[in-house]
């Protein structure tokens, strides 16, 4: 059998497809489309680093400005609110139940304080943003209470003694536990502590219908505890713990003072010291603070711009000191005449 040879005329065989050289989506491909190509000329940099300058530097000195107005009083009050006996084993002193907790600090205003006056509580060394920590909560139960059975993720202060806990999870049973008094001479200051939460947690988040139920009546307790007659929404301390914190050091609002302290005004403290940060080497301190149109006191931004905007000038007047001394002859035109030349050929 003689087998015919010669060029193939299957189907399958290699055909031209013909190019457009002059189609939008061939020169797309080729990287020859129009485009701005702007040649760094040496007074660009220069004036592009120079107003950089003069814009951040003005915005940076403003924000510290008004971060340095805002006048703080921070006292730690873990460590000096332990009895003398107790100083080597702070743990079981705050694990007693039975022993007294209560404690009395001053402080002394340095400037004038305007109101509002914010009062925090700061814990450092307190990992909140533990993954643990902040799935060990139901959404669904805050908003819905006892009917949400979606609370699987707040183990293990899921339950106790057979009965569901409202609400659930760690964070809640951590609930912070301190309590402060402030009296200038011998008039107590009032704190107010309504509308320290936000607005969408109360309204949205927790329910208005929803009490607590069964809550702090294990055996182990956690922090505090909460009326079972005051419905979730409208229990605000317990709504900004549960705002969990992104850094082991935070604040929390405690309330606010709604009157002026002048300077040189002694304040006594009384506090009851029941928040155990002592198994963990936390710390607990009280902060009054005033606030600015910027809010608290935050002295990073202004001291960012200021960096930023004085090494653009510092580099500025480099770059200008390098193009006096040694230029550079500008050779722009060439490049794109040469450039064009290339995509030509």
């Amino acid at each position: 059998m003689e087998i015919a040879s010669g060029p193939s005329t299957d189907s399958s065989a290699a055909r031209t497809i013909p190019i457009d050289s002059s189609s939008i989506l061939y020169e797309f491909k080729q990287q020859n489309l129009p485009a701005c190509k702007p040649v760094l000329k040496p007074s660009y940099v220069i004036t592009t680093f120079l107003l950089l300058g003069f814009i951040f530097l003005p915005i940076g000195l403003t924000t510290l400005c008004a971060s340095r107005t805002v006048v703080e009083i921070v006292d730690r009050y873990d460590s000096e609110c332990v009895p003398g006996a107790f100083r080597g084993n702070k743990v079981s002193f705050i694990k007693d139940s039975s022993l007294p907790k209560n404690c009395s600090r001053i402080l002394k205003v340095r400037k004038h304080m305007k109101a509002p006056i914010y009062i925090y509580y700061q814990l450092d060394n307190y990992y909140q943003n533990h993954r643990r920590y902040v799935k060990s909560k139901s959404d669904q139960q805050l908003l819905h209470g006892l009917n949400s059975s979606n609370t699987g993720s707040c183990e293990p202060e899921e339950s106790n003694n057979g009965l569901p806990v409202v609400p659930c999870g760690l964070i809640a049973w951590s609930l912070f536990n301190d309590t402060y008094t402030l009296i200038r001479g011998t008039k107590k200051l009032s704190i107010n502590r309504k509308n320290i939460a936000w607005k969408s947690d109360r309204d949205s988040k927790f329910g208005k219908q929803v009490y607590p139920h069964n809550f702090q009546n294990g055996t182990l307790i956690g922090g505090g505890k909460l009326d079972p007659n005051i419905p979730l929404s409208d229990q605000e301390d317990l709504i900004v713990w549960m705002r969990t914190a992104a850094f082991p050091s935070f604040r929390k609002l405690y309330g606010r003072i709604e009157e002026d302290l002048k300077a040189d005004d002694v304040i006594v403290v009384h506090l009851m010291n029941n928040y155990n940060t002592y198994s963990f080497g936390g710390k607990k301190k009280l902060v009054l603070s005033t606030s600015s149109w910027l809010g608290g006191r935050n002295d990073f931004l202004g001291v960012a711009y200021i960096s930023v905007g004085g090494s653009s000038i510092i580099l500025s007047i480099v770059f200008l000191l390098f193009h006096i001394k040694i230029p550079r002859p500008y050779m722009g035109k060439t490049l794109s005449s040469l450039s064009r030349k290339d995509v030509s050929s």
